[in-house]
């Protein structure tokens, strides 16, 4: 949350570029932040120092005092506030221009930080070896066999899961039904796409160096320029 839109903008392209971000959500100020977080519930929120309609160092006092608070980096051009910062659980304090560098940082330090708090691997592994999954749409979980699964697109705040037999939307995060999914059989493509390899029958150079899958059916899927590479090795090229 950022009063300056270029930086903001600059930081929305640089949380673009880092995989392990699946979702960005933006505000202009402690209203809509607040807003956004009791919608959203996000693992991470960068503030400024100054927003449009108030304070973000007490806004992040505030949010502190909340059990599930996520975690709070400062992103700002103030150096001075370092250590109210931190006083207010701040992670971490980026100071503007920001850099990729820099902030992959930041996402690298916050994911170990909930590792650490969610120590889920062991169960993460067993989802992930389990055939089928659950997914809550409409008001009903419902079971899926992943065999079946084409792929997976977030698109504007919802999941679509496109299956051999229909599709079904839901409002969980991408990432958690991405831990839910065997690595071997499952890859993300995109920021907003998940494949199921095995439904895979070409790809296909697309402009800007991109590229374009083609699944079971004909049903095109985009591969971005970050994921190409590691798209290529997954199917064996």
């Amino acid at each position: 949350m950022d009063d300056e839109p270029l930086a903001r903008d600059e930081l929305h392209y640089l949380l673009e570029q880092n995989k392990q971000v699946d979702a960005i959500n933006e505000a202009d100020g402690v209203m809509q932040a607040k807003e956004a977080i009791n919608k959203n519930h996000p693992d991470l929120v960068f503030l400024d120092i100054q927003l449009g309609d108030g304070s973000g160092m007490t806004f992040a006092k505030q949010l502190k005092k909340q059990p599930d608070c996520p975690y709070i980096v400062f992103a700002t051009a103030y150096d001075q506030y370092a250590l109210d910062a931190f006083e207010a659980n701040a992670v971490d304090y980026v100071l503007k221009p920001f850099e990729q560098d820099r902030i992959n940082e930041t996402i690298e330090r916050v994911a170990k930080l909930n590792s650490a708090v969610h120590p889920a691997e062991t169960i993460a592994n067993q989802q992930q070896k389990n055939p089928r999954m659950s997914i809550t749409s409409d008001e009903r979980t419902i079971v899926l066999q992943k065999r079946n699964i084409l792929y997976i697109q977030a698109e504007n705040g919802s999941i679509h899961i496109h299956t051999t037999e229909r599709q079904f939307t839901s409002k969980q995060t991408l990432r958690s039904l991405i831990n839910q999914l065997d690595p071997q059989r499952f890859i993300r493509v995109h920021r907003s796409f998940v494949v199921n390899l095995n439904k895979v029958k070409e790809l296909q150079p697309s402009f800007n160096h991109t590229y374009e899958l083609t699944l079971e059916g004909g049903i095109k899927v985009p591969v971005s320029r970050s994921y190409v590479n590691a798209t290529k090795q997954a199917l064996g090229m």
